[in-house]
């Protein structure tokens, strides 16, 4: 679904802010996964760890990831980029920030964030990647302010452990504590996410929306009448693999099929802001054995996330031009 095409709500006021997750939000696919066959070209990882980032991420497109997996991941990542070079990494990934991101960046989402910036509206980039990666995407799409993953270093190379965590809880605690620092009212704030692990951040606001989300997200939005934005790119492999997932969702989630996205029609009370959106749902089920197990074995894919470092020396051309 277009974006232009969203449920708005002429009475109600713009959201004084907008909270954006970045992979399969702002981005198709994984920004780790983006730069993972350039790490390989110069020897921070191997072609095998490459081969079963893939694997897993393709795994977790399908199935989601539950909390126990993204920890698996988080403990494995922070093992194999002990010890890499700041500097190495933030200058091979300023040479092809351009070119690798540029092309995955959804059209959807830079009009997204246009039209809600012309509302005037505060754009806050929110993301589990790291601080190093996250803030030159930032700028590439015209976003001045964010929170990411905090990796610790020693003598200009990475120590092995993580200084913050922007993820689940993490996420909605920064948000709060922009909140605090602009003087907002999250209750007047949006967000927008893809995955089960960003529910703290999605519950933390007034107006929350889906983009592209994960099984057990799609089913707690459409359960609580949240609106659901599918973002799409011309012949994407990735998204193909999305909208065959969600019907498989569909077809398998009890009371799914036949009820529509939140976006089509069942969402449209939340996104005008006439219900709260906070009725009961049962926990998301844990992602399969074999999803777990392909996820941990493809920790490179969560290293390049976290640790995918990218202080760009050259500044990259806006997709978005920042406001004046």
């Amino acid at each position: 679904m277009d974006v232009s095409d969203a449920p708005t709500s002429t009475a109600e006021p713009a959201p004084q802010a907008v909270f954006l997750d970045l992979d399969n939000t702002i981005i198709a696919g994984s920004s780790a996964l983006a730069f993972a066959s350039t790490f390989a070209r110069h020897g921070l990882v191997d072609r095998a760890t490459v081969a079963r980032g893939a694997w897993a991420q393709l795994l977790l497109v399908l199935a989601g990831a539950d909390a126990s997996t993204m920890d698996t991941l988080r403990r494995r990542m922070v093992l194999i980029c002990q010890g890499w070079e700041v500097e190495r990494v933030r200058a091979i990934v300023a040479e092809t920030l351009q070119e690798v991101i540029g092309p995955l960046v959804y059209p959807e989402a830079v009009r997204l964030i246009e039209r809600h910036r012309a509302q005037g509206a505060e754009i806050v980039l929110l993301s589990a990647s790291g601080l190093e990666v996250v803030e030159p995407i930032a700028e590439l799409i015209g976003v001045d302010r964010f929170r990411a993953t905090t990796m610790r270093t020693e003598d200009g190379r990475y120590a092995g452990d993580i200084d913050f965590y922007c993820y689940s809880e993490g996420k909605a605690q920064a948000a709060r504590e922009i909140a605090a620092e602009l003087g907002l009212d999250l209750d007047r704030c949006a967000a927008y996410t893809d995955s089960i692990t960003d529910l703290p951040l999605l519950e933390a606001v007034g107006r929350p929306a889906v983009v592209n989300p994960d099984r057990e997200l799609r089913a707690i939005a459409r359960e609580r009448g949240w609106p659901v934005l599918g973002f799409v790119r011309a012949a994407s492999r990735r998204d193909r693999l999305f909208r065959l997932r969600d019907r498989l969702a569909d077809r398998f989630t009890p009371g799914g099929a036949g009820r529509g996205t939140a976006a089509d029609g069942a969402g449209r009370g939340a996104a005008a802001g006439g219900t709260d959106g906070r009725a009961a749902v049962r926990p998301p089920a844990p992602a399969g054995r074999r999803t777990r197990i392909a996820a941990a074995t493809g920790a490179g894919l969560a290293v390049l996330a976290v640790a995918g470092m990218a202080r760009g020396r050259r500044r990259p051309r806006p997709l978005i031009r920042p406001a004046s």
